[in-house]
């Protein structure tokens, strides 16, 4: 079926088009059905979960647009840190695991009319700026090294503050779901 595929693409002018479109759509599909279960569930550690598998679409999704150190960046620390840092925070403090049927649901509908809202609004700033077939004529991935130069030379001190400030939460947090 690949192969197939494949020989369409190339048909069709570029190699790649056809493949990385399919690509696309099936993590999007996945991300859009994790995102919606994660705000759905009513276990927290199930919405943990959930969150993964969005993440772990996103970086698949940065991957296929060629942004290689984004994508291990998104695995380190999101996959990597702040999803391990939610599940301890929610192990520390002693949450209800299991589903929670005393939840709250009043908002909902105004939640879902801000989504709604949200999702016009993008839909239409994506069309203005990406309606017409217009292609990105002489676009360059930056490429890992240039990332990490800029990174550890010009943002140092963001980078290194950000590193203070999640040590900072995380002992905040040992020490907020400590016994006394």
């Amino acid at each position: 079926m690949i192969s197939t595929l494949v020989l369409v693409a190339q048909e069709t002018g570029n190699s790649w088009d056809l493949p990385a479109n399919i690509a696309f759509g099936i993590i999007s599909v996945i991300a859009i059905g994790g995102a919606l279960r994660m705000v759905t569930t009513n276990n927290v550690v199930h919405a943990a979960l959930y969150l993964l598998v969005v993440l772990a679409s996103v970086a698949a999704i940065y991957i296929l647009l060629g942004a290689e150190f984004t994508a291990v960046t998104q695995v380190l620390v999101y996959i990597g840190a702040i999803l391990i840092l939610l599940l301890f925070g929610v192990m520390l403090t002693r949450a209800k695991i299991g589903g929670d049927e005393e939840l709250d649901y009043e908002q909902r509908w105004m939640g879902l009319g801000v989504s709604v809202l949200l999702f016009v609004v993008m839909a239409y700033s994506l069309w203005e700026e990406f309606g017409s077939d217009t292609r990105l004529v002489g676009y360059e991935p930056q490429r890992t090294a240039e990332v990490a130069d800029s990174v550890f030379s010009t943002y140092i001190v963001p980078f290194e503050a950000v590193s203070v400030l999640l040590l900072a939460a995380l002992i905040g947090a040992v020490v907020v779901a400590r016994r006394d």
